[in-house]
């Protein structure tokens, strides 16, 4: 059983914003199937199957500075989760748009986000799915906070698309 979580903001002020890539790889992954709601547990979630593997794809409805409080709810739920079955698909401002990285254990330099998962569960170990989001080529006049809010420009659009689906390709490969 493995469990996927994709990062973001709830709702349709950030539904395209550079903050939610995490949650667009995920409705990628979910391929129009609808998902549950966890009110307990701030998130919404859906567990479907990739070439038979069981697979939870989750995304936190806590902000994304909370995002580790549903995941604690994950984990107590499923006491026997490990960093290795665990992949959090985030944005990340260290690395450019159309650029990708899968780590354990290794996520960018800032990401409250991720901060918040690191607080609640004690530790980082667990894949990282590194989504590259700066698109602003030496301009660095909006502050990052600002920037992973907005939305992402109509001439990287056609990029991000293409990135998405190829990180759902290989995070399907990587799952069984």
């Amino acid at each position: 059983m493995k469990f996927i979580v994709g990062l973001g903001n709830p709702g349709n002020k950030y539904q395209h914003a550079r903050h939610n890539i995490g949650f667009m790889v995920i409705d990628q992954l979910a391929a129009g199937q609808s998902f549950s709601v966890s009110g307990r547990g701030q998130l919404e979630y859906l567990w479907t199957e990739f070439d038979q593997e069981k697979v939870e794809l989750i995304k936190p409805q806590t902000f994304m500075n909370k995002s580790g409080l549903a995941l604690s709810y994950v984990k107590k739920k499923h006491p026997t989760l490990t960093g290795g079955n665990l992949f959090v698909i985030h944005d990340d401002l260290d690395l450019e748009i159309g650029n990708f990285k899968f780590q354990f254990g290794r996520g960018p330099k800032q990401h409250n986000g991720l901060t918040s998962i690191y607080q609640h569960w004690g530790t980082d170990q667990f894949w990282h799915v590194r989504l590259g989001v700066d698109g602003r080529r030496g301009d660095r006049t909006i502050p990052p906070d600002k920037y992973v809010l907005g939305s992402f420009m109509p001439d990287e659009r056609s990029t991000i698309g293409q990135v998405i689906d190829q990180v759902a390709k290989e995070l399907k490969q990587r799952l069984t």
